[in-house]
């Protein structure tokens, strides 16, 4: 069930004065992915949120790479994050007790994957990954999931090593640059996230397109979809281990019940429209575990 508290238990924990004791501040971490600044946007009604709930100072943090956010759970510093799977491999690998996975997003379908889309611009004239030959292709991040880690793995299975295969193989910084690179021509292809539903031109129904759709830095009618993964695991929202169980609890059934108690910051936490968050298992993620050992040699 969704539902991980019943409402009478959630309200001691509210009511509560345990949270200023145990803890004097809390911390999320967001990945990379858009600018800074949009970062704190989007989520500043979730911080808010939570530092309600919590009765301490909550702030959020906004690292350049993925692997900011990585570092800070793995050494304390973060407590709570939505991960990619590849990050939260990562994590694992490194540190099976650094976090505990909690919840996930859900798609407006049910289903709990999305995809990584390969892209051009409309005007290149490429209309699959075969023409992309020879061309300047964008990845987001070593750290991303379908930023990299799963289409880097696909691509190479069928044309073999990138570097060889397109003409210049660049990391852009996030799905944000990546977009906006390809939308400009610094990049004649590259590849963001999606959940592959909805529209191409509002940016599906939720993803990286849909926020930089939203944001107005690109036109979608002037991009074109070229080529898709197979469905990767949607991230987990993650809680720092060591903390204390109420505040877990609290923060987690907070952000389960966002989608029923604040739909437009739901929406801005998920990057778009979705149907729910809900409970996750790290089994969910044994196949980007595997492939995260196989890409680091484990």
């Amino acid at each position: 069930m969704k539902k991980l508290l019943t409402a009478t238990a959630i309200t001691a924990v509210l009511a509560s004065s345990a949270f200023a004791q145990e803890i004097t501040e809390f911390n999320i971490g967001i990945l990379g992915g858009e600018n800074a600044q949009d970062r704190l946007t989007s989520n500043e009604c979730f911080r808010a949120k939570v530092e309600a709930a919590l009765g301490v100072p909550v702030k959020i943090f906004t690292p350049a790479d993925y692997d900011g956010v990585i570092q800070g759970l793995l050494g304390g510093t973060l407590d709570y994050a939505w991960l990619g799977a590849s990050s939260y491999a990562k994590i694992y690998l490194t540190d099976p007790e650094a976090v505990e996975v909690k919840l996930t997003k859900q798609n407006l379908d049910e289903s709990t994957g999305y995809y990584s889309i390969g892209f051009t611009r409309a005007d290149t004239g490429i209309t699959n990954m075969d023409e992309a030959k020879g061309k300047v292709f964008a990845f987001a991040d070593p750290n991303s999931t379908s930023g990299f880690l799963v289409p880097g793995a696909e691509l190479t299975a069928k044309y073999g090593k990138l570097e060889d295969y397109f003409g210049e193989v660049k990391m852009s910084g996030g799905h944000e640059q990546t977009i906006v690179g390809v939308a400009n021509g610094d990049f004649d292809a590259g590849v963001a996230w999606a959940d592959g539903l909805g529209n191409w031109e509002d940016g599906y129904n939720s993803g990286a397109f849909r926020k930089a759709a939203d944001a107005g830095l690109v036109d979608m009618s002037n991009l074109v979809e070229i080529w898709r993964s197979a469905i990767i695991p949607e991230g987990p929202m993650v809680v720092r281990k060591a903390l204390p169980q109420d505040v877990k609890d609290t923060v987690t059934q907070l952000t389960a019940d966002l989608w029923e108690t604040d739909k437009e910051c739901a929406y801005a936490v998920a990057a778009g429209d979705a149907k729910d968050f809900i409970p996750v298992e790290h089994s969910a993620y044994d196949g980007v575990l595997a492939a995260r050992k196989l890409q680091e040699g484990l």
